[in-house]
């Protein structure tokens, strides 16, 4: 007699002695959905005598398969076709909707056949036809159910996945912009690195962008929290950013539009962003800056590093319609490059403790790089912030950095503000 919801436990020693290098892993557990007694006895007889050892559980409706599958998610099911509660295709309809990971293998009369084909096109991964199955095709049956069902499976996985490197790359042409320069008044390095937890880009965008007559414009900013929202929030700003220098509209009128734009496009009340935005006009004497919310930047020199901080107003978002921003004018000596960046390169643990390296710390590893080749520098910065935060997993957040050389008559000259001494 077969045991109501019993395990079954099939023969230890395999019938072909290559049995074990095509089934190189656990015994699969199976769920056997079946109402007639002398049927599931067959079914039980069959696992004992296969070359495939499998557990078996046995239920006598699809009530009792929903109440094991909630609770459980065996490998295969076999499922008959004609349940008192279930019948035909609908039987396998109900087992994918409460379980569609597992692989079904439907079990049919002599005169069931047609139904057993359409079975398996409603999503079964097989058909038997109950007295008609020897112990080595049932074994090579459910064996082959379940590494269909895992094909299956990869398959949708691939699909997802090729999808979804669709989407990053098209995020990715957002965030990670052609520099629009009309001339070579200016020389622009950027880099951008996802953060290590992240497999979408996140919220950090930069752009750089000539105005036909010769003005600079440059943005670095960031959409605070991960993943493709922000994302797309990112590139929604940035987008709007360029727009709005096209548009000639430039400093504290600017960050309000983008304030208004980030409220209307964020997906919650408390995402906001940080930015610098800067704008250096031809022979202009200084860069005017628009800072929101967003940590200070390097000022570069042949011979040092300095760390220059304006002052500016809250991020955008956090006050909406009230935050005001200053446009602050910053000199900068001949020959010099500001280094822009989000805070992500300075925000990494350091050590083995809860230690960042700090806006301090990323001032003392810039002073050590004696790379004078701007592309160099930054590769060499970003380089060394990750090393130091290597012990802890690596850099947590996005890492944005754009550096800016201005050449011939777009070049700012002499003076400092803000400066800080490390």
């Amino acid at each position: 007699m077969v045991r109501s919801e019993a395990e079954t436990v099939g023969s230890s020693s395999p019938r072909r002695e290559d049995a074990d290098v095509v089934w190189q892993w656990r015994e699969p557990s199976v769920l056997l959905v079946e109402d007639d007694s002398g049927d599931a006895l067959l079914v039980e007889e069959l696992v004992a005598d296969s070359a495939l050892k499998m557990r078996l559980r046995w239920v006598r409706s699809m009530a009792d398969a929903r109440d094991v599958l909630a609770r459980e998610t065996p490998d295969c099911v076999l499922l008959d076709l004609n349940l008192p509660d279930a019948h035909g295709v609908e039987a396998v309809s109900q087992i994918r909707t409460h379980a569609d990971q597992v692989a079904v293998v439907v079990l049919t009369g002599l005169a069931g056949e047609e139904t057993g084909l359409a079975a398996v096109a409603a999503g079964a991964q097989d058909y038997l036809v109950k007295g008609r199955v020897e112990p080595d095709l049932f074994g090579r049956a459910v064996r082959y159910a379940i590494q269909r069902k895992q094909a299956e499976q990869a398959a949708v996985a691939l699909r997802a996945s090729q999808m979804q490197a669709r989407e990053n790359a098209r995020l990715e042409r957002g965030l990670l912009p052609r520099p629009l320069l009309r001339g070579d008044g200016v020389e622009a390095v950027a880099r951008y690195r996802p953060g290590r937890s992240q497999a979408l880009l996140g919220g950090d965008f930069y752009d750089i962008v000539q105005s036909t007559d010769g003005t600079v414009h440059a943005v670095v900013g960031d959409v605070s929290g991960h993943g493709p929202d922000e994302a797309a929030l990112g590139v929604a700003l940035r987008i709007a950013w360029r727009t709005l220098v096209l548009g000639g509209v430039a400093g504290a009128e600017q960050l309000t539009r983008l304030e208004e734009i980030l409220v209307a496009e964020r997906a919650r009340s408390e995402v906001f962003a940080t930015l610098t935005s800067l704008t250096v006009a031809p022979g202009a004497r200084h860069v005017r800056i628009t800072r929101a919310g967003h940590p200070g930047m390097l000022l570069r020199t042949p011979s040092r590093v300095r760390w220059v901080e304006v002052p500016g107003g809250p991020a955008l978002g956090v006050v909406p319609g009230v935050a005001r921003w200053p446009v602050e004018e910053l000199h900068v000596p001949d020959g010099a490059a500001l280094v822009l960046f989000t805070d992500g390169l300075f925000e990494g643990y350091v050590g083995r403790g809860r230690e960042r390296l700090g806006e301090d710390g990323l001032l003392r590893l810039a002073r050590d790089i004696a790379a004078p080749a701007a592309e160099d520098f930054v590769d060499e910065l970003i380089g060394r912030a990750e090393e130091l935060a290597e012990g802890q997993g690596g850099l947590d957040d996005d890492v944005a950095v754009l550096h800016l050389r201005w050449n011939g008559n777009a070049r700012p000259t002499r003076d400092g503000a803000g400066e800080r001494s490390a």
